[in-house]
């Protein structure tokens, strides 16, 4: 067998994209919650475009979502039906704390969670529990500019504490920060940030890109002195650069842009600044304020593994105006000819993700954790409200093929594989339901009207039986679909 015995198969999804309830239990409001959908949802996440209330032509998806908030114990008992040893799911801090900076927590929301992670344990699911996925108390970011102010690491601490302390037992492991490197490309999505007039904006995403990567090293280590048995992992927006040709400068563009999300990781992993990044930050002059004792506190507390999102490669060149760019991607990439595309433009490429593990496992010599993969489509229902979805049994079928070969061919240490939006839940890029992910089918449309009612499409019962034989069985014509 391949995989270990204990290997951790599963599905991810985020609060702000699956829970709604957002004035519900004493919640406050947060960033995504101003997310758009429609043509201004990019300038918003970008941090180009001012959103800090809701504003009546536009629909908010994160309002209600898949209002997982009062559907959990059912989606939950779909979970468990699959077969998963682990959930990968994140808290809302404005669940937590409704301003950010709140003397005392909110204790609905600690109960609402820790109800959840009771119902997992009850079906013998592991939760896996980010802290912070695309999530900054709307509070924090109109009083304190957001992450581009120290304070905030303070806060994010004592939110951190919060949590740590009260799941004692309940939850063993930790994502700090979810995707941290989407900062630099949809800042307001990743820490809240928009951007005043004349701002220096490389600087403003790297000062808060320093606090993010100090209240990350703190929270591991307070993780560690709660609970010894806790595990904390960083999270990465996966996925290597190739260069478009053999052309030395292609070659280089490829290293300096996986160097971009790189470099936090190398923090988060090494416990250090890599030199590449303090002589980026020399050579633009960009000055990013650090205490004298942030050295300290990133070397003390490194993560004990290295996860990541990985749903495509991307492929760049030093001359990148000489051809065609794919749609739909949050980085920009050249189309890839050699490549196919989903519907979103996404580039399909599983023997990417075994060279990104490749990569990872040999950069950083820690265990590895795939917590995104999926392949958003339309699911269209058939005369009997069935969705024979084999697009992505394959599209995942070819992924796990890739990270078993990483594993026995190539030698990767790999704890787990959670995919992503194992249940349909609103897109973080677009805020569609349209594009959807799930192995259940959620009847809802992106101008949020439909019953909610959940159902199970063919993937659902294929990903059973991949769990059930720990990824030795992929084939999809052995699938039973009974019950």
């Amino acid at each position: 067998m391949v995989l270990p015995k204990n290997f951790l198969w599963g599905g991810a999804t985020a609060a702000n994209q699956a829970e709604g309830g957002v004035l519900d239990g004493g919640r406050g409001l947060s960033n995504i919650d101003m997310m758009p959908h429609g043509a201004e949802r990019k300038k918003v996440a970008t941090g180009d475009k001012k959103m800090l209330s809701w504003e009546d032509n536009y629909y908010y998806p994160a309002k209600k979502a898949i209002d997982m908030y009062h559907h959990y114990m059912e989606d939950i008992k779909l979970f468990a039906e699959m077969g998963f040893k682990v959930y990968r799911m994140s808290l809302s801090w404005s669940r937590i704390f409704p301003n950010g900076d709140d003397e005392k927590p909110n204790e609905e929301g600690l109960l609402f969670y820790e109800k959840i992670f009771k119902e997992l344990r009850k079906y013998g699911i592991e939760p896996l529990v980010t802290i912070a996925h695309f999530d900054v108390p709307l509070n924090l970011i109109e009083n304190y500019g957001s992450w581009r102010n120290r304070k905030l690491i303070d806060l994010f601490v004592r939110y951190a504490r919060t949590v740590l302390t009260r799941y004692k037992g309940l939850v063993k492991y930790w994502l700090t920060i979810n995707e941290i490197n989407i900062l630099l490309h949809q800042p307001f999505v990743g820490g809240g940030i928009v951007f005043e007039e004349g701002e220096n904006k490389e600087e403003v995403k790297y000062q808060a890109a320093h606090h993010q990567l100090v209240a990350s090293a703190l929270a591991t280590k307070i993780a560690h002195e709660v609970d010894a048995e806790n595990q904390v992992g960083c999270m990465l927006a996966g996925g290597n650069n190739y260069p478009y040709t053999c052309r030395p400068e292609d070659y280089q563009e490829a290293i300096n842009r996986d160097r971009e999300g790189y470099f936090f990781i190398d923090v988060q992993a090494r416990g250090k600044y890599p030199n590449y990044a303090l002589k980026k930050f020399e050579r633009e002059n960009l000055n990013i304020v650090m205490e004298s004792e942030d050295a300290d506190i990133l070397a003390a507390s490194p993560v004990d593994f290295v996860s990541f999102s990985y749903y495509s490669s991307r492929t760049v060149s030093a001359h990148p105006e000489d051809y065609e760019h794919t749609t739909g991607n949050v980085f920009g990439t050249i189309k890839n000819p050699n490549l196919p595309s989903s519907a979103w433009g996404w580039q399909i490429d599983p023997l990417g993700l075994r060279n990104s593990l490749n990569q990872m496992y040999d950069r950083y010599q820690k265990p590895l954790f795939i917590v995104e993969n999926g392949l958003g489509a339309v699911d269209v229902p058939d005369e009997n409200g069935f969705i024979d979805d084999e697009y992505r049994i394959e599209y995942i079928r070819q992924h796990i093929q890739a990270f078993k070969d990483a594993v026995e061919v190539d030698g990767v240490e790999l704890l787990g594989y959670t995919t992503w939006g194992c249940i349909d839940l609103i897109s973080a890029s677009t805020g569609q339901m349209s594009k959807r992910y799930g192995f259940i089918y959620v009847d809802r449309d992106d101008e949020g009207n439909g019953t909610l009612k959940r159902s199970k499409k063919k993937s659902f019962y294929w990903y059973k039986q991949v769990i059930e034989s720990n990824g030795e069985n992929l084939s999809s014509k052995t699938i039973s679909l009974s019950n």
